[in-house]
């Protein structure tokens, strides 16, 4: 065995293969005059060897330049691998600080009731996420952005709450904003901080934080439209300012010079101050944009102005490429880990980093945002109410992974109206199921059984109720995608026999059979509720914004003065 060729080291041995691999034999004392490579391409003559040097003692510069090539070699190995293993300690290390960041809180506050889209046919679900503005001064940054040192201590509101809809495919999305002073039904919650327990009531939508935390603004949405919402993000002032900077700012623009400050009688005021036309805000004039509800003359008009804003930061970051620029990932991701408090779900960096990509791919003409279609509440002309008809066509549509573009739906219903004929009623087996506690009443009693009567009745003499439980907010007639267009096509004739709507009928994964889960919206009466008449399209006066359309919003004349 040859030595080392480094003093002290001891013996080297060989590596199998070295010249195959790339590796210069010459780093091994073996391969000197004589000795036959592993490959067995060893002249083994060292006159040879040496011929062009002069033989003999002409040959040992050339060992030396070799072994000095090793020590070069093996050095720059060991740096590669100590630079390896340090930003693999580094990326970890960035990455744990990132998770640390986060803020992450329960989704449900005990009474998340609206149940899952099943896959489609390619194994895929919409995405639910529900954004919450938090109005909190509770912290030095929020207060410096608006607010008296009276509010300090306060319980904070929901003042903004918009829905994230991506669709299955991802090939769609819609955002639905509800006005802050909307009244609806609120479940008990329980604050899964101290455990305090809040009974249901009946008041404005964003008093829902104070009473259980966003978990219970989560459980308050899924009781009023039926979806089932996957996760929820919330943001304060500071955050807004935060991510505003980050993003590096987005265009906004005023058809009339707007300056909204406080007028007499009117108190308050953002205190956006712009020329007319388009400009680019970040920081706190981002924020001013955002909380502009004066001069854009109501809650609704504020809400538009928001659905501009965050149409014109995803075209700002599309622009940016930033979803495959590692630098500005990095730091949008320091920002937002900074910034955002999230339900435990979406709790890690990449958790949140995949939710990104998947607007990545979405046509910005395929994004639509609107506020809640909403009549004034009679108790109170100041608050609102859910529009009857109007705003259970729009719950219909995302519990039905619809787009909000008549024209999709347009097409999407065209598909699905081609199908085998219907079998006759008496061959069709179909079980039922009570599902009316899912509103977190008691069940209704034998509501399974009083159905199944009702189908026989009708014809359906295979109907069966099933022992199973069930939950559902929403009545819904499903069959297993085993089934097919036949599947379809029975569910369908017995939805028309019941006078039911056809967006109670749903496709499943395999491993079930036709299903009919009476929900907590049909708890008695032997006629399935009827909604109430609304022939209007659900993007009908609710301020509709397209992502493809950047808009200008108008300024409430009191507010143009400069």
């Amino acid at each position: 065995m040859g030595r080392s060729s480094t003093p002290g080291e001891g013996t080297r041995p060989r590596v199998r293969h070295a010249g195959q691999l790339g590796w210069d034999d010459g780093l091994y004392e073996d391969a000197k005059a004589g000795a036959p490579r592993p490959d067995g391409s060893g002249d083994g003559d060292a006159a040879r060897r040496g011929a062009g040097h002069g033989g003999g003692r002409r040959g040992r510069p050339h060992r030396a330049g070799k072994r000095k090539k090793h020590r070069i070699l093996r050095w720059a190995a060991l740096s590669l691998a100590v630079l390896i293993l340090g930003t693999g300690a580094a990326g970890y290390l960035w990455y744990e600080h990132l998770n640390g960041n986060l803020r992450k809180g329960h989704r449900s506050a005990g009474n998340s009731a609206a149940k899952k889209t099943a896959p489609n046919s390619a194994g895929q679900t919409p995405l639910n996420i529900l954004l919450i503005g938090s109005d909190s001064r509770n912290t030095a940054e929020n207060l410096k952005l608006g607010g008296s040192k009276s509010s300090v201590g306060g319980i904070p509101l929901a003042d903004v709450q918009m829905l994230l809809h991506v669709s299955a495919d991802r090939k769609n999305a819609s955002v639905i904003s509800i006005p802050r002073d909307t009244r609806v039904d609120i479940p008990a919650c329980e604050d899964p901080d101290n455990g305090k327990k809040y009974p249901a009531t009946n008041t404005l939508i964003n008093e829902t934080l104070g009473r259980g935390g966003p978990g219970c603004t989560l459980d308050t949405w899924e009781k009023l439209t039926g979806v089932y919402i996957d996760h929820w993000m919330m943001v304060d002032f500071a955050g807004v300012v935060d991510m505003a900077d980050a993003v590096g700012g987005a265009d906004v623009c005023v058809k009339q010079n707007v300056n909204d400050v406080p007028k007499p009688n009117v108190p308050g005021g953002s205190g956006l101050r712009l020329t007319a036309g388009t400009h680019k805000v970040k920081g706190k004039q981002a924020l001013q944009w955002l909380r502009t509800r004066h001069a854009f003359e109501s809650d609704f008009g504020r809400s538009k102005a928001q659905h501009m804003y965050m149409n014109s930061v995803i075209r700002e970051l599309k622009d940016q490429d930033a979803f495959s620029d590692t630098g500005r990932l990095m730091g949008l991701a320091e920002t937002a880990t900074k910034s955002l408090q999230v339900s435990e779900e979406i709790g890690t960096v990449k958790k949140l980093f995949d939710l990104g990509m998947q607007l990545k791919g979405v046509p910005m003409d395929k994004m639509n945002m609107l506020t809640m279609p909403r009549i004034p509440d009679p108790q109170d002309d100041n608050h609102v109410l859910a529009k009857p008809g109007a705003a259970d066509k729009l719950w219909a549509l995302l519990r039905d992974d619809q787009s909000l573009d008549p024209k999709d739906r347009a097409k999407n219903k065209k598909k699905k109206e081609t199908g085998p004929a219907a079998g006759a009623p008496a061959s069709i087996g179909v079980s039922v199921v009570n599902g009316t506690a899912a509103d977190g009443q008691a069940p209704t009693s034998n509501r399974a059984g009083g159905v199944r009567d009702l189908l026989r009745a009708k014809g359906f003499t295979e109907a069966a109720t099933s022992t199973d439980p069930g939950s559902a907010l929403t009545t819904e007639l499903t069959y297993p995608k085993s089934s097919g267009a036949q599947g379809r096509s029975d569910a369908l004739s017995i939805a028309k026999a019941m006078s039911m709507p056809t967006s109670v009928v749903k496709e499943v994964p395999d491993g079930g059979r036709l299903t009919l889960t009476v929900g907590s919206d049909w708890r008695t009466g032997s006629t399935f509720p009827k909604a109430a008449k609304d022939d209007s399209d659900p993007l009908e006066g609710t301020e509709a914004v397209n992502g493809a359309k950047a808009g200008c919003m108008d300024v409430y004349w009191p507010y143009r003065q400069m």
